[in-house]
Order: structure tokens, then sequence, then C-alpha cells
């Protein structure tokens, strides 16, 4: 009977260790122990769930079933997955081109990591969706240029830069590029005469050393953190030296290659707000295409948009799956 009790207390007392550290972890989000928060927080959950529920069904622990409870509210609260469980009233974008909202035209966003056509074209995929703008990652510029041709006939505009692109169905006023990022800004006007501005994130790739146990992966999911709040820093700068902010209606998407607890979208926070936190519906997950289980793809918008629908979309045309975001704007009339 001692060993049986020890050893429930302590699976009981390894599951409370690693929801204090995860607490800690996912709320204070320090760089030096981003390696652990770049697992989903539901993962940490499900294993301190996990040993909770066998210390209670091997040897009947009863606090584990407060340990367990506690997870629960803590996966439920905290995770970004269920953000969105209060909209399941919400509509979801449908295929076909975006419905009007109570009268109001409304303008559709998608964004998609290509990853260079390896999984074939995603032009028809984008097509059923019939968007106004599309940000592209991972993905040449003669790859851009066909699905412009397709989604508007050759009647639309787009720009690419290094291996990214935005194509729209309107026409591009100017561009700037930043030699030194994947990142791209550019200017679109509206037959109403209106501008938005549109800035198309792709940062640094993520580190995919997993291996906890040895602190070289430590180190490098510091440095590799580090580098995309950088970088995303520089885009932000620039976006603020070249227009009106907050006064110029703009969006700002793409692949972030971070989920959506990082720190690095809190550089966000102060002008831009989260189309898929506010109005997404299903499972956002956007990578990995099979298996989702990162929200690294997101499309942000500041007040002079607001977030009516969204939703993540599998393609097979990639190993991303794409956000489609509908908006109400008054800065476009049909």
């Amino acid at each position: 009977m001692d060993v049986r009790r020890k050893l429930s207390w302590l699976l009981v007392g390894c599951s409370l260790a690693l929801h204090l550290t995860t607490v800690f972890c996912f709320s204070r989000q320090p760089d030096r122990l981003a390696a652990f928060t770049a697992f989903p927080l539901w993962l940490w959950g499900g294993i301190g769930i996990g040993m909770s529920a066998m210390a209670f069904w091997m040897f009947r622990a009863r606090l584990s079933l407060i340990v367990t409870a506690v997870w629960t509210v803590t996966v439920l609260v905290g995770s970004d997955e269920a953000r969105v469980l209060g909209h399941l009233t919400n509509q979801a974008p449908q295929p076909g081109p975006a419905t009007p909202h109570h009268g109001r035209p409304v303008l559709r966003v998608i964004t998609l990591n290509c990853a260079f056509f390896n999984y074939g074209n995603p032009a028809k995929d984008l097509e059923r969706w019939q968007p106004d703008i599309v940000l592209l990652q991972e993905a040449y510029p003669h790859q851009i240029r066909q699905i412009a041709d397709v989604l508007y006939q050759r009647r639309g505009d787009y720009r690419s830069h290094q291996t990214n692109g935005i194509v729209t169905r309107w026409r591009f006023d100017r561009e700037i590029r930043t030699p030194s990022l994947r990142d791209q800004q550019g200017t679109i006007v509206l037959p109403n005469g209106n501008k938005i501005e549109l800035v198309n994130i792709h940062l640094t790739s993520a580190a995919t050393d997993l291996r906890l146990w040895q602190p070289s992966a430590w180190r490098i999911h510091h440095a590799n953190r580090a580098a995309r709040r950088q970088e995303l820093g520089i885009t932000l700068q620039i976006l603020e030296q070249t227009t009106n902010l907050p006064d110029s209606p703009t969006l700002l998407g793409g692949d972030f290659n971070s989920g959506a607890v990082d720190p690095v979208h809190r550089l966000l926070s102060r002008d831009f707000t989260d189309a898929f936190l506010v109005a997404g519906t299903g499972w956002g997950d956007t990578f990995q295409r099979r298996i989702p289980v990162l929200r690294i793809d997101h499309i942000y918008a500041n007040h002079h948009f607001t977030p009516i629908r969204c939703r993540a979309i599998t393609t097979p045309a990639s190993d991303h799956r794409m956000v489609v975001a509908d908006f109400l704007t008054e800065t476009i009339t049909r």
C-alpha cells in the first residue's frame, strides 16, 4: 500500500508541477523558455490530465480529480483553440463572392503559404472564394502572376518581393520593399478612390529542434523568437514611417511562423485586431495541413475594418491551411 500511495502522489505531484510550469511559461512568455511554448498549451494539458487521470484510475487518488479539473479550466481559458468557443453562432465565410452583411458590402481577404507549388497550384482553390485581396508566401514571381491571372483574368494587379506576393482585383498605387526582409508593403486604390495599405508578412522560419532535454534546443528557440520579433518590429517601423497610422486603413497578414500566443503578436496589439480571434469559427490552426496543431497564419486589421467572418480552410495544394476573412469597412463600395 505504501508503494501504491507513493506512486499516486508522484503522479499527482508531477501533474501539478507541470501545471505550474505551464501557467508560468504561457502567461509570462520568457524568451529563455520559448522552447516550452513552441508546443501548444493543450498538449501540456493533455500530458498533465493523463498523469492525474492515471493516478485516479490506478490508485483512486482523490486529489487527482481536483488537479484534472484545474487542468481542464486552464486549457479552456488559456489555449488559443478554445478562444473561439463563444463564436458557435457566428456565420462562417462561404465559397463564392463574400455575402453582404445587413446590406453593406464586404471585403474578403485570404492569406496562404503556397509551399512553392510543391503540392500543386492553389489558384483554383483560391478562385472558389473570389477574394478581393490575397497575401501569398513561398511563391515565386511567375507563380504569383499565374494566381493573379486565374483570379482576375488579367484585370487585377499583383506585386512580388522575394518569395512573397500580393494579388488584388484592384490596382496598386505604390509598393515598398525592404531588401533584407521577405515582408512587403503596398498601397492599393479602389474604384471609388479610397486607398488601403497592405502588409504581407513572412517571418523567420520557426525553430524545429524539439529535443528539450538538450540545452542547445532552448538556445535555438530563444534566438529564433528574438529574430522574429526584430523582423516584425522593423516592418512595423517602416509602416509607421510611410503611412499615417492609425488613420490609414491597413490590413496586415501572412505566415508568422509563430502561434497566436507567441509574444511577437503583442507588437500588433496597439493598432491591430486579429480577425480570427474576433470572428473566427471552427478549428483555426493552420499548420500542418493534415493535422493542424498551430495557428501560425494570421490576418490583422486596424480600426477601419470590422471582422465579421473568418475560418481556416484546407487546400491540398499546400502544407498550410489558408485563412479566409471577411470585413466590413467604409472604404469600399460595390
